[in-house]
């Protein structure tokens, strides 16, 4: 028996913060919304990137926000609200297949109650 679901419907989305406090008022907001099942947040990355033609190299936290693809914009809108970077990263990929007692939970968990 196959305990696993395709759905085209849910998505991960990546967005690092620079401190604690960023990093848990996105994911509680996000979750308080019913924009997010679930928030995971990664300490520890060291991001090195471009900025305004120069080298950056920051310690940052790493959101794993869990969500369908019809709240990603409004994740986005959330995030430009709270975020105090200029241009915060963002990204949005689909999960592919997960189990389906999960995905179900997730799609119950960010239908607007």
């Amino acid at each position: 028996m196959n305990d696993t679901r395709n759905s085209a419907d849910a998505r991960m989305v990546y967005v690092t913060c620079p401190d604690i406090e960023t990093a848990r008022l996105i994911a509680s907001a996000v979750v308080e919304h019913f924009e997010a099942a679930c928030v995971n947040i990664l300490p520890g990355l060291e991001s090195v990137y471009r900025w305004q033609s120069r080298i950056e190299i920051d310690n940052e936290l790493l959101l794993l926000i869990k969500t369908r693809a019809d709240r990603v914009a409004s994740i986005q809108a959330r995030v430009a609200a709270l975020h105090p970077d200029d241009v915060p990263e963002m990204v949005a990929v689909p999960i592919i297949e997960g189990s389906s007692a999960y995905l179900d939970w997730l799609d119950e968990q960010t239908r607007p109650q």
